[in-house]
């Protein structure tokens, strides 16, 4: 797997969009696979830089998936701008490919999966924001994987 400049994708960051909260999953091309991170506060969807910086030098990915919150139809919603606004900023920031993706469906798949693991009412304690990265960024890989 390769991107526009034939470097190819090892490692990934996945970021789940939201205005109060981010999630973030990492994800290995090689496996197909990702797991959640962590969940970034955000302010009005303005996540705190240096923490997004600092995932970004610690993991060193390849490149960025970003959700895009489409409306079931397939029709950007309120929030796909938003979303493709932070990925411009992700790729101005760290010059790195980023990549979106069409999240429909994952933060239920995610809430769904809790769900299965026991943890009911759990939300609060454990967002599924996370989660849901790592559902779109597998997501990502799956349909971007060779063969």
């Amino acid at each position: 797997m390769a991107d526009a400049n034939s470097k190819p994708l090892r490692l990934l960051l996945g970021f789940d969009y939201g205005s109060k909260q981010i999630g973030v999953a990492v994800g290995q091309a090689i496996t197909g696979q990702a797991r959640e991170l962590c969940v970034l506060k955000a302010q009005n969807g303005v996540p705190d830089w240096q923490k997004v910086e600092a995932l970004i030098r610690e993991w060193q990915p390849d490149a960025i998936v970003v959700g895009l919150p489409l409306n079931m139809d397939g029709t950007p919603s309120a929030m796909s701008e938003r979303a493709e606004k932070f990925s411009r900023r992700l790729n101005g920031r760290f010059n790195l490919p980023v990549h979106t993706h069409d999240e429909r469906l994952t933060t239920y798949a995610a809430k769904g999966e809790r769900q299965q693991q026991g943890q009911h009412d759990g939300y609060r304690e454990r967002p599924v924001d996370a989660l849901a990265a790592a559902l779109l960024l597998e997501g990502w890989l799956a349909e971007h994987s060779p063969g």
